[in-house]
């Protein structure tokens, strides 16, 4: 590995933050429209829940497209480079979310409306795809091996710094009077992404091809279908990373995107409450997620993942105790304990233990995929799940947590079947991944 310049390894960090947060700011203002404006200016129903239920689907239906887009642009990234491939995602991404902020509403055109709503969020979710596979083998192939967990740490920040801005944007346009939100106010946040767009792209411009994409390049390795090598012989690892993906995901969705409705609808709290919680909370995450990251260069990807994932188990409960309290203070803090604290070492580690499981040649296509599916079956589901368990149990939260717990042993089994395979080595002072 070649020895980077303070310069350079700036550029290279920036440019796979800068993408990856754009990508998930777009992506996260459906994400809570679908619970505040979409359920009642596109999924129109007599009954409120109906709506908000079709909403959500709408929000889940991405998720499991975005396995296909992480087939499409991983085989464009492991055959003709990373580089070019971010640039098509965040495109693809920029141009859905901005044409959303234009789209007439289901008063104005009927039926047409949510139709090409839904065909705008599957764009984003094969954008989205492509782009977070992308952004972390941007930073994981440039990092040195004693520093591969804090670089590959910083892609993950784009998750909830996307959702910072996503959430800032959207609390300044719910300052508008209720009428004016409804009416254009929630429009803002989505046009103004055209903006960013043109500034990941300027940041991209100037990065060259990742060291190990260059390697397998002069080495003549390029497989002709990554998808078929991934799946012929690195099936097992696909199986882990998308075990192992659905407690980080799932909880998340929960603690950031279910929570709006339920806490405005079920409990009571004003919406501006709730979207202010969950900011100070991902504030406070995506601080603590590149010092998760450089922390499990000198401990282990593993011990993190482990320890973070049974604290969320043991936190589901006291999580809907705290928020049923009726306290707002009580809500900001066990938003701050589970979204803020628990979840940041989880996700500071996944990207590069991910990384490391997979050989450079397919490593594209593997980390995409297992983590796409994953995302898909858990994360998109997720605040559904929760919505139809709370309708079939009295609005219970019980079975809601009792899921939240699930999704960790689930992932604890997969933990388990990775073994030393992507653990740290460490010698005298230095970090190697052992296979």
């Amino acid at each position: 590995m070649q020895q980077l310049d303070k310069k350079t390894t700036y550029r290279v960090l920036i440019a796979s933050l800068v993408g990856s947060s754009i990508e998930w700011f777009d992506y996260f203002l459906y994400g809570t429209m679908a619970a505040l404006v979409f359920n009642q200016l596109f999924f129109v129903n007599e009954d409120p829940t109906v709506g908000l239920l079709l909403a959500y689907a709408s929000f889940a239906l991405s998720f499991f497209i975005r396995p296909f887009g992480g087939i499409i642009f991983s085989h464009i990234g492991d055959r003709i480079g990373r580089k070019k491939t971010l640039v098509l995602t965040l495109s693809l991404m920029g141009a859905a979310t901005f044409a959303m902020g234009i789209l007439p509403t289901y008063q104005a055109i009927g039926v047409a409306a949510p139709i090409i709503l839904i065909t705008l969020r599957l764009i984003q979710g094969l954008g989205i795809g492509g782009e977070w596979g992308g952004a972390l083998l941007l930073a994981t192939e440039y990092a040195p091996p004693e520093r591969r967990g804090f670089f590959g740490s910083i892609p993950q920040m784009g998750v909830t710094i996307g959702m910072v801005m996503g959430t800032l944007a959207l609390w300044l346009m719910s300052l508008l009077p209720e009428q004016q939100f409804m009416t254009w106010g929630w429009r803002v946040p989505f046009i103004f992404s055209a903006l960013l767009v043109v500034f990941g792209l300027w940041i991209r411009k100037g990065i060259d091809e990742t060291p190990e994409f260059k390697d397998v390049q002069q080495k003549g390795e390029i497989p002709k279908l990554p998808i078929v090598d991934t799946l012929r012989y690195y099936w097992k690892e696909v199986l882990i990373t998308i075990g192992a993906k659905v407690v980080e995901t799932a909880p998340f969705y929960i603690f950031s995107t279910f929570i709006v409705s339920y806490a405005t609808s079920t409990l009571g709290f004003s919406r501006s409450a709730v979207l202010g919680s969950v900011m100070i909370s991902t504030v406070i995450t995506t601080i603590l997620i590149p010092i998760m990251g450089s922390l499990s260069d000198r401990v282990g990807r593993k011990k993190m993942y482990i320890a973070g994932t049974l604290a969320m188990m043991a936190f589901a409960f006291p999580y809907f105790w705290m928020i049923h309290q009726g306290s707002v203070l009580m809500l900001v803090l066990a938003t701050i304990i589970g979204l803020g604290i628990i979840w940041a070492p989880i996700t500071a580690v996944l990207g590069t233990m991910f990384s490391e499981i997979f050989d450079a040649k397919v490593r594209y296509t593997g980390v995409s995929l297992g983590y796409q599916i994953g995302a898909a079956v858990a994360g998109g589901t997720a605040p559904l799940v929760a919505t139809a368990l709370l309708a079939s149990f009295d609005n219970s939260y019980i079975p809601v947590a009792l899921y939240i717990m699930f999704t960790a042993v689930v992932s604890l089994i997969a933990i388990w079947a990775v073994k030393s395979r992507v653990e740290p080595t460490v010698v005298t002072g230095k970090i190697s991944s052992a296979k």
